[in-house]
């Protein structure tokens, strides 16, 4: 059992605990059901797409994790009641900021639910994207607000001969919290593209702040990593539904409502358990990916709408996909950071005499065709999925062992 710091006795700790493992397996097996019996409803609803990275691919039906959202919704609001069974009729000792953070949550979660299928079904532009994840921020952040606002942070030991022990961000802290939901959910979304990686990405960083919970719950802050395993536990339950029909062949698209759903629910836990830079940590890859991006994401250099690899018919494999410019019609920070890419060998660069450039587009899954050469997708996907796994390794080890060294009193 368990040994964990708190006032009421271990059954109490655990009951809610095992009740949501339960309602999270049965999350499993009615994701698992359901799928299969509405995908068709969506392509006759005109929400398919076609698999580009395939021969032969018929109508794939998109934004199944409306479907994932909705089941991992329903289970959390069903499951209200359970953590708060011992206090129905004790109205004086009631925790109601606890049960305030909880609405708040799904509020948030729910928000970006909505708003990710509403840019599946509208396609919306990248300012928009952008702007929705701050919105949906907003209920989370002022619970934070009337429940905590604690806004020091502590400062590593080198740095505290300059800063002292402690700094108060002020209003900056709830501006970075805003800015880690904008992140999160548009971080999966940019690394995307090929079957499985969405989800399976998404499953890796979930598994690791389950595991990171797991650890600290014999902490003092053992409430906060309490509240995030209710929500990380169904939310692996549907994930893992989902990637068995996202997983290559795909049978479903999980769209960008997946990618916000996921994104939402990894910032919500990190802010109300109050380890959001520990959650940071487990999005090395995202992180990577997104420095990679800049230049194109920003207009640097031409962007096209789709940065998926590119199929070969005759090796039924992935190749690299490119972009095509004059390097004299670039800005000075296009020109900048290309050759910054280039001096440091991380892309592909192909110029003639009147300057036309053909390269790579500047993703982690173009990064690894150009290292590793041309491959099969589901190859590709394990790939990325073990660069995955092993920067959660790297995080448990900044997080600890490094930390420790930091951040010592």
């Amino acid at each position: 059992m368990l040994h964990v710091k708190y006032s009421e006795n271990t059954w109490k700790f655990m009951f809610p605990i095992l009740i949501n493992f339960a309602m999270s397996i049965i999350a499993y097996f009615l994701t698992v059901r359901l799928i299969p019996k509405i995908k068709d409803m969506f392509i006759k609803a005109n929400l398919y797409g076609i698999d580009m990275n395939k021969s032969n691919s018929g109508k794939v039906p998109e934004a199944l994790g409306v479907v994932t959202g909705c089941v991992f919704l329903i289970t959390l609001f069903l499951f209200i009641p359970i953590p708060f069974t011992n206090y129905i009729f004790d109205d004086i000792n009631f925790p109601h900021s606890e049960f305030m953070e909880f609405l708040a949550a799904l509020l948030s979660i729910c928000c970006m639910l909505l708003l990710g299928f509403a840019d599946d079904v509208l396609d919306l532009r990248w300012r928009h994207k952008l702007l929705l994840p701050t919105i949906a921020s907003l209920p989370l952040l002022m619970v934070y607000y009337i429940n905590f606002n604690s806004t020091l942070i502590i400062v590593p030991k080198p740095l505290r001969p300059w800063f002292g022990f402690s700094v108060d961000l002020w209003i900056f802290y709830y501006l970075y919290m805003g800015m880690l939901a904008v992140f999160c959910t548009n971080a999966i979304n940019i690394l995307a593209g090929i079957n499985g990686l969405e989800v399976g990405q998404s499953l890796v960083i979930s598994a690791s702040i389950l595991l990171f919970n797991i650890i600290e719950l014999s902490g003092d802050l053992w409430k906060a990593h309490q509240f995030s395993l209710y929500f990380m536990l169904p939310y692996i339950a549907t994930s893992l539904g989902l990637l068995k029909f996202n997983w290559y062949p795909a049978e479903v698209f999980v769209g960008d409502t997946f990618c916000y759903l996921s994104g939402m629910t990894f910032a919500v836990v990190g802010i109300i358990g109050h380890f959001s830079k520990t959650t940071l940590l487990f999005f090395i890859p995202q992180i990577i990916n997104f420095l990679y991006s800049v230049p194109q994401l920003f207009h640097f250099i031409p962007c096209p709408r789709h940065r998926l690899p590119k199929y070969n018919k005759e090796t039924d494999k992935l190749e690299i996909s490119t972009t095509i410019f004059n390097k004299n019609e670039i800005g000075i920070i296009g020109k900048l950071s290309t050759w910054i890419f280039r001096k440091l060998n991380i892309i592909r660069w192909q110029e003639d005499k009147n300057g036309v450039v053909v390269c790579n587009n500047f993703t982690l899954i173009n990064f690894v065709l150009v290292k590793i050469g041309p491959m099969k997708e589901s190859t590709l996907t394990l790939i990325l999925l073990l660069i995955q796994v092993v920067s959660s390794s790297l995080a448990f080890i900044i997080r600890y062992p490094l930390a420790s060294i930091f951040y010592e009193v």
